[in-house]
């Protein structure tokens, strides 16, 4: 199979051909048909996560379809097409795990990044942490609804009944989150990089009250802000823009320093939590979510093979809505 291959030693990836893999006891093959370009798998190029396999195959929004079982397997048949999240793998005895928290287990596995993912033309997986998908979606749409939309669902959940929702960082994750939030009737207050006119219009289609820079002030006080933006900066000026009580919810897995700021920023009981993964019920849950209403997907695609070109790209700032490289068959 053809494959982009991280192996360490700069922030590129290499096309190989490997030997395809095996389904083993509790596993899928997948045939991969689109895999989406995440914040997440740029920060592992760029050396920012620790201790990645290696190699490794990146990529954790994986769509495709169930070419084999390995034995064991329920639930699913040769044919089923199929989501693969950031989460592959749990250890089910920690303490987080036993307590409903999985998304903290403290021995994890995360594809595409401790486990192969989808930049590659096939994968296996296991079975447990897959997701039936909704049939509206194309592939090509269906691949960011595995990350973006999975961690701006659970981003959202922890926001509470917030009424007045900031969202900062305009991308694959944001522009989801911001359509659901509507449906809930919540107002959005979308916050770009400087002079990104795009995304502010992308915003203001879906709904968006107001779209405006992220050094910015909005009109009016906000009940809770999620940050997309990989930009620790970004947490005080959240903080100024949410009311008392508010709460500031950081969606990545990697962020910038946050650098000091005066605690009356703080005070009034306003807070600062993270989102750490997801969980497979949170992965239920928003398939059932997005199969209620449809969603509308902005994507750019690239061939498989244009990974690092969709990288760079992302880096850059150049894609608006969300990166999927799809797998020609």
């Amino acid at each position: 199979m053809r494959a982009m291959v991280f192996d360490g030693s700069g922030p590129v990836l290499r096309e190989m051909n490997l030997p395809d893999p095996v389904a083993g006891p509790g596993q899928l093959l997948i045939d991969v048909h689109a895999c989406g370009v995440c914040r997440t798998d740029l920060h592992l190029v760029d050396g920012e996560l620790p201790d990645p396999k290696r190699p490794v195959i990146p990529g954790h929004e994986i769509v495709g379809v169930v070419a084999a079982l390995g034995d064991g397997v329920s639930g699913f048949r040769p044919g089923d097409r199929v989501g693969v999240p950031w989460l592959g793998h749990t250890c089910g005895a920690c303490p987080f795990c036993r307590s409903g928290r999985e998304n903290l287990c403290d021995r994890p596995g995360f594809t595409g990044y401790t486990l192969d993912g989808g930049y590659a033309e096939r994968v296996v997986v296991e079975s447990e942490y897959c997701l039936h998908l909704p049939e509206r979606y194309s592939d090509e749409e269906a691949a960011p609804l595995l990350c973006a939309g999975l961690i701006g669902y659970r981003s959202l959940v922890m926001a509470g009944d917030a009424k007045r929702l900031g969202i900062y960082g305009f991308g694959a994750a944001a522009h989801l989150v911001a359509q659901i939030a509507r449906r809930q009737g919540r107002s959005v207050y979308a916050f770009t990089r400087e002079g990104d006119v795009a995304a502010q219009a992308l915003a203001m289609r879906l709904g968006a009250c107001w779209a405006g820079s992220s050094t910015e002030q909005p009109p009016e006080e906000l009940d809770a802000a999620l940050l997309f933006a990989p930009v620790g900066a970004l947490v005080p000026a959240a903080l100024k823009a949410v009311t008392k009580g508010g709460i500031v919810v950081c969606g990545g897995i990697h962020m910038s320093d946050i650098p000091s700021f005066p605690y009356a920023f703080l005070w009034g009981e306003r807070s600062v939590v993270s989102v750490a993964n997801l969980t497979r019920e949170d992965g239920r849950a928003f398939m059932r979510l997005a199969d209620e209403f449809r969603l509308q997907v902005a994507t750019t695609a690239y061939s498989l093979t244009d990974a690092n070109q969709a990288l760079d790209d992302l880096r850059a700032g150049r894609v608006h809505g969300a990166a999927v490289l799809k797998v020609a068959r």
